[in-house]
């Protein structure tokens, strides 16, 4: 019986595997990401050499930097993903190592997407009232009612780690009452 246990918990331990095409995935979604910046760049640069109103300037970098910061959390959610839940990384000693790999957890991963959401909420906001001749009132609303929305759900999420994190240190903290400290003789 404790064989078809040892075999059973290996293969399960074994499914994680199943995430590595996800991560996969999402690395040739980096590429596509990077196709769409350079295409959107490439239309865009002529424009602003042609005179283009300052306006759409804006908007239009304000739209590259939302594919920028896309990039950026595809690749945290990448790393962190792949060693969180898959396998550890083994490039310690490369000089190229971001200082934040090993250290994101799980709940920092869900911070950062958040907070990406965010930002990202806000850029389009932003672009909105850059661009407010052209949007109709309801519209407006209707962003920053969902901008606002992002935003108290990442402050509700941010409360919810920090509330977990003091409760799990609390618990070691009541932990280390029982155990035996190195000063203490055993009797």
């Amino acid at each position: 019986m404790k064989r078809i246990e040892n075999a059973l918990e290996s293969g399960i331990f074994a499914s994680r595997w199943l995430l590595a095409p996800f991560y996969l995935g999402l690395v040739v979604s980096l590429g596509l990401l990077l196709v769409t910046f350079v295409r959107e760049f490439v239309k865009f640069a002529p424009e602003v050499l042609a005179g283009a109103e300052t306006g759409k300037v804006i908007v239009t970098v304000l739209s590259l930097v939302d594919i920028v910061m896309v990039a950026n959390l595809v690749l945290i959610i990448v790393f962190a993903g792949y060693e969180i839940f898959v396998s550890k990384m083994h490039i310690t000693d490369h000089e190229d190592r971001p200082d934040w790999m090993g250290h994101i957890t799980f709940s920092d991963l869900k911070i950062k997407l958040m907070g990406t959401i965010v930002a990202i909420s806000g850029i389009e906001l932003l672009k909105t009232f850059v661009n407010i001749k052209n949007v109709n009132q309801e519209e407006i609303i209707w962003r920053l009612v969902l901008h606002l929305t992002f935003v108290v759900s990442g402050v509700l999420f941010a409360i919810m780690d920090r509330l977990s994190e003091g409760h799990h240190k609390l618990e070691e903290l009541e932990a280390e009452k029982y155990r035996p400290h190195k000063d203490t003789p055993v009797s």
